[in-house]
């Protein structure tokens, strides 16, 4: 029987956490379900794909993935200000909170109360985990190349 590696055309099944520096878990699927994806199907991110490239059924390491092939690097410029009076006078405004805005295609994107005062909340739109490095602890399952039926 051939071993698979993980690399395009395959369809890997894995168990990973993703844990911040503090040893803070994020996500984690150990105690769990697995997860399984097609590499390339976009279902994880592309540099977390590819730390796993090379790697067969059986392994099981912790990877750390850098920003930029992450969660992306913080962008100054996704931290936009916008006049209180737009909100709903019925939320309640707190530092942290997640709310739900809609972008010039009419999708979803969230954005976190990062300040706020009478005049104007700051909003933080890059992903909550931006420019900070992520412990990727994976085992794999599984690795079978991908069939087309």
């Amino acid at each position: 029987m051939t071993e698979f590696t993980v690399g395009p055309g395959t369809r890997v099944t894995l168990h990973f956490a993703l844990k911040l520096d503090n040893g803070d878990v994020v996500d984690s699927t150990f105690g769990g379900e697995p997860a399984t994806f097609e590499v390339g199907d976009g279902n994880l991110l592309e540099g977390f794909e590819r730390a796993l490239f090379g790697m067969v059924s059986g392994a099981r390491e912790t990877l750390v993935i850098k920003p930029e092939n992450g969660f992306g690097q913080h962008n100054p410029q996704n931290v936009q200000e916008i006049p209180r009076s737009e909100f709903d006078p019925s939320i309640e405004m707190s530092e942290g909170l997640m709310l739900a805005f809609a972008d010039a295609q009419n999708t979803e994107l969230p954005g976190v109360v990062t300040s706020f005062d009478e005049e104007v909340v700051q909003i933080d739109f890059n992903h909550p985990l931006s420019g900070r490095e992520i412990h990727f602890e994976v085992e794999i399952l599984d690795v079978a190349p991908v069939t087309t039926h």
